[in-house]
């Protein structure tokens, strides 16, 4: 595709996406100018932002890989994003072929370029829907067609619940996706946290607010995020600075300490 021919009609090019600055600063293509002019302002507060969403992105594939070694044959990324390297279905299928992945989104561009990807998949497919809306995600014919609720499923929930607001409240929404899951499911969390941090994180909150972007950072503390797993057991090393989660080489990780801690990850299985 050339010029804007990618970009959906319903995208409002003059504010930017979190899931297209990510993708920016994954090394990805489906950005805009807007976007890129975010993620500089945030890299001149966060010189290390890149390596930081690097550090995510490797998180995302080791948790697949574990959870596809646990049995697990059936996904749900909620907050999936733009299609970019080591996508969920291409980790799992990798795998094992008779994985199953449904990706949700709210971003049209994300959908729409998950919906080219997959056009040849019939394993996978991507739903156009907001995680606040637990019912249009679970209780969907297309969701319902491709997994099977009475069997364990992997929850991905990467990179996204520090977009839920505390008025929305992200504990009680993560409730009612926990307890769909059967037991024996297991359930991943990425999420950005102020602690242990310079005003780094501050400043990126604040840089995001003045861009009126409709996604709005809330940082949370290790006591916020280990709730949102509300009884699951947490897997070692629990939650912890994602690089740290179970690396397998120096590619997890970043040079910079504060870096490998400023996102927390854990995954936990329903007993």
């Amino acid at each position: 595709m050339s010029g804007r021919s990618w970009i959906p009609q319903s995208v409002d090019v003059s504010v930017p996406s979190m899931a297209r600055t990510y993708d920016y600063l994954l090394g990805g293509a489906h950005n805009l100018a807007v976007d890129r002019e975010l993620a500089a302002h945030v890299e001149s507060v966060m010189p290390d932002a890149r390596a930081a969403a690097r550090v995510s992105r490797s998180f995302l594939a080791r948790v697949v890989r574990f959870m596809v070694g646990q049995g697990i044959r059936q996904f749900l990324d909620i907050g999936s994003g733009i299609p970019t390297v080591a996508n969920v279905h291409e980790v799992a299928q990798g795998a094992d072929p008779e994985c199953r992945v449904v990706y949700v989104d709210r971003d049209p561009v994300a959908v729409a370029h998950s919906e080219l990807m997959l056009a040849n998949n019939d394993r996978t497919i991507i739903v156009h829907a907001d995680m606040r809306d637990p019912g249009a995600i679970l209780d969907r014919p297309e969701t319902r067609a491709l997994l099977d609720f009475d069997q364990p499923v992997g929850l991905l929930m990467l990179m996204m619940l520090h977009w839920v607001p505390d008025e929305t409240d992200p504990w009680q929404l993560m409730k009612q996706y926990r307890d769909v899951l059967a037991p024996g499911s297991y359930l991943a969390i990425t999420h950005v946290t102020a602690d242990n941090q310079d005003d780094g994180v501050a400043e990126v909150t604040g840089l995001i607010k003045e861009s009126r972007s409709a996604d709005q950072l809330t940082e949370r503390s290790h006591d916020q995020v280990q709730a949102l797993f509300g009884d699951f057991e947490l897997v070692e090393p629990g939650l912890v600075g994602c690089a740290a989660w179970r690396p397998t080489g120096p590619s997890d990780m970043s040079e910079d300490p504060e870096t490998n801690r400023v996102i927390y990850g854990g995954v936990a299985r329903k007993p």
